[in-house]
């Protein structure tokens, strides 16, 4: 029996034993065709997690954590002479400007408020005013916050403008519905260990064949995290560039087909149901939420810490982990919050008990909050 924690941190999730003992295969080197074929069938299947077209759209699997994505699809898709636009209301588009400023891209980092959705009316202001950006990029699910953008109006301006639509998917593709055509998304991202409900060590970025054939012909700006190189290498040999993580391979291949077996709409419902059964404990607590109801995406609730002398992040997480359940800092500049997430391959029974924990530890350590003090 493997011990079961229930991690309420945006990623890695709360995984299932079967894709934790899928790893448990016998050894085998990442060049052999078996190897391959399996590497196949995922850059298929993840296609259909996205809804998108085999003919028009491919997925390139890369070692590394979500952030490699936003690396990879920075410095590979933006043409000599261009811009890139950055959405910045949260703490990952805040990464993605900070990529480009490591590489010294020609961007705008367009920053709005953290608390609310992509400013539609200054988005529209910038892009019409600079002619140059080739390059749209917004997170559709800020998990700092849980701020959820309004991808499909955003890809649809970035069109009318000449744009591409880059759009950070980490923490939103296999949990909340997204089709690449209807939604105007050029390229999304994610990460095994998110919505999939994987291990960590791979991501992927799902996009159009015919911007990276072109994207060959662009600035090479990185040899390693360079998406043309490594969808080459895929379509040449059917194997990634370099080594992949092996295990990890087959611990994915376990997740998709149980989301498969579970379903997009079962699943997404399965999210939404503990979401707002975190709410709804929040609430009862007596704390508060730091993102209005209606920004809200339906995956991550952030709490703002409550008024209370005895309140102390850290003796409180240590409290709950040491009796399986994990809470994460929260990620907003200038407030003090933490967040609750709604990922993984956990429902009502663990936010149940997760509450009944939180209560005791509120209680062993004396903190108050409003609805005590009424």
């Amino acid at each position: 029996m493997i011990k079961r924690n229930i991690l309420l941190n945006p990623g890695p999730a709360t995984t299932t034993d079967t894709v934790k003992m899928a790893q448990v295969v016998p050894d085998i080197c990442p060049r052999e065709r078996e190897f391959a074929d399996l590497m196949a069938g995922i850059r298929r299947d993840l296609l259909r997690v996205a809804h998108a077209d085999a003919d028009k759209y491919t997925s390139v699997l890369f070692c590394g954590s979500g952030t490699i994505n936003i690396d990879v699809c920075l410095n590979s898709l933006l043409p000599e002479g261009k811009k890139a636009l950055i959405l910045d209301n949260g703490a990952y588009s805040a990464r993605a400007a900070e990529v480009c400023r490591y590489y010294h891209l020609p961007h705008i980092d367009l920053k709005m408020s953290v608390y609310e959705p992509v400013d539609m009316e200054l988005y529209r202001r910038t892009i019409e005013e600079n002619t140059d950006i080739a390059i749209v990029y917004v997170t559709h699910h800020e998990t700092g916050t849980g701020i959820l953008n309004p991808i499909r109006e955003i890809g649809r301006i970035a069109h009318e403008n000449g744009a591409i639509m880059v759009a950070d998917t980490t923490s939103s593709l296999g949990m909340i519905p997204l089709d690449l055509r209807t939604d105007n998304v050029d390229f999304c991202m994610a990460s095994a260990q998110k919505g999939l409900m994987a291990m960590t060590g791979l991501s992927f970025i799902i996009g159009r064949k015919d911007i990276i054939e072109a994207s060959k012909d662009y600035p090479t700006r990185s040899y390693y995290c360079n998406l043309w190189l490594q969808y080459d290498y895929f379509e040449r040999t059917g194997e990634m560039h370099f080594t992949p993580p092996v295990q990890t391979a087959y611990a994915l291949r376990q997740a998709i087909d149980e989301y498969f077996s579970e379903g997009e709409q079962e699943k997404f419902a399965r999210h939404r149901r503990v979401f707002e059964a975190i709410s709804e404990g929040v609430a009862n607590l007596g704390l508060k939420e730091a993102v209005k109801p209606e920004f809200r995406s339906g995956l991550v609730v952030s709490v703002r810490y409550p008024d209370c002398q005895e309140w102390d992040f850290g003796k409180v997480h240590d409290y709950l982990y040491e009796r399986g359940f994990t809470i994460y800092p929260g990620k907003i500049d200038g407030a003090d919050t933490f967040r609750l997430c709604a990922l993984g391959a956990i429902d009502m029974p663990d936010i149940e008990a997760f509450f009944r924990t939180l209560k005791e530890a509120f209680i062993h350590f004396g903190i108050k909050t409003v609805n005590d003090e009424a």
